[in-house]
């Protein structure tokens, strides 16, 4: 009897099952210069600060540089520098809220919201050296604001106590970005407030206060603390509009810490290297309460 002819016929090699193992291949080639980027200015130059923390000049073992950390001075630095960054994330936190609300849930015309996000996406990126000098010509002894207050309030703003060179000064300076980026984040948060549990509160005799105090905040709350920490994180590692704005006049530590690296006098390279440590300890351990927080929010939003 003849064989038939799908028994003989070889067996067919299906091109489909490829598809998979290349569209895997591509996605990592697409993800490549995110994970260069990420290896050779994130995680090398972290783990080589980290190495140096725990050297001396010559290259050896020690833990002198830590223990140098909790120096008068060095304590102090830190302590400023985790106030100021608390102020700032705190006003931030509660003035960004305030505006997001207004703009989304506000009933407020259609174009403010569009610009309010497209100018918090630039001003939380506005930094550094130009910022310092934005708020300077503003805000400085001869800046614009003050030299009106002076003119046409007759208010001293200066003759007040106030100084751009203070801790008012900087905090208000980092308000700056810290406002816009909080609306950037807490947006999508307040767009999930559904109008039905406005409308249950109320068909069920709840005030406005009872709706915001057992509904609207408790939903908001993750989210709230989240980009609390997010920008506590910001401020305490913003380094170049302090210094362009305060100099050395004010001891915050990313002020020390560049003192240490780069100065001609307080030059203590590993000194610096322990400095940085701490403020990736202090960052890292507020990006990582973010990141469980917003998995949280998400969860309870789903």
């Amino acid at each position: 009897m003849a064989a038939s002819s799908d028994t003989m016929s070889p067996p067919r090699t299906s091109l489909s099952s490829n598809k998979p193992q290349r569209s895997a291949i591509l996605s990592w080639l697409g993800v490549a210069p995110f994970l260069l980027f990420a290896l050779l200015f994130l995680i090398l130059p972290t783990a080589m600060l980290m190495v140096g923390a725990f050297q001396d000049a010559q290259g050896n073992f020690t833990l002198g540089n830590i223990i140098r950390l909790f120096e008068p001075n060095i304590l102090s630095a830190y302590r400023i520098s985790l106030e100021i960054s608390a102020a700032s994330a705190a006003l931030g936190t509660a003035l960004g809220l305030l505006l997001a609300l207004a703009a989304i849930r506000g009933g407020l015309p259609g174009w403010i919201r569009p610009t309010l996000t497209t100018f918090s996406g630039v001003a939380s990126n506005f930094a550094g050296i130009p910022l310092a000098f934005a708020f300077l010509s503003t805000l400085g002894r001869m800046g614009l604001v003050t030299m009106l207050l002076r003119k046409y309030l007759d208010f001293d703003l200066y003759g007040s106590g106030f100084t751009i060179l203070s801790f008012a000064g900087l905090t208000l300076t980092y308000l700056y970005f810290q406002i816009p980026l909080m609306v950037l984040i807490i947006a999508p948060a307040v767009e999930g407030l559904k109008d039905e549990w406005r409308e249950a509160c109320e068909s069920l005799g709840g005030s406005p206060l009872a709706y915001w105090r057992h509904i609207a905040l408790p939903v908001l709350w993750p989210s709230l603390v989240g980009a609390a920490l997010l920008l506590f994180a910001n401020a305490f590692g913003a380094v170049a509009t302090a210094y362009a704005l305060t100099g050395s006049s004010l001891n915050i530590v990313t002020i020390l810490l560049y003192a240490q690296i780069h100065g001609d006098v307080l030059h203590d390279q590993n000194l610096g290297y322990a400095l940085a440590l701490g403020m990736v300890l202090i960052t890292g351990s507020a990006n990582a309460g973010y990141i469980w927080l917003r998995k949280r929010s998400h969860r309870e939003s789903a």
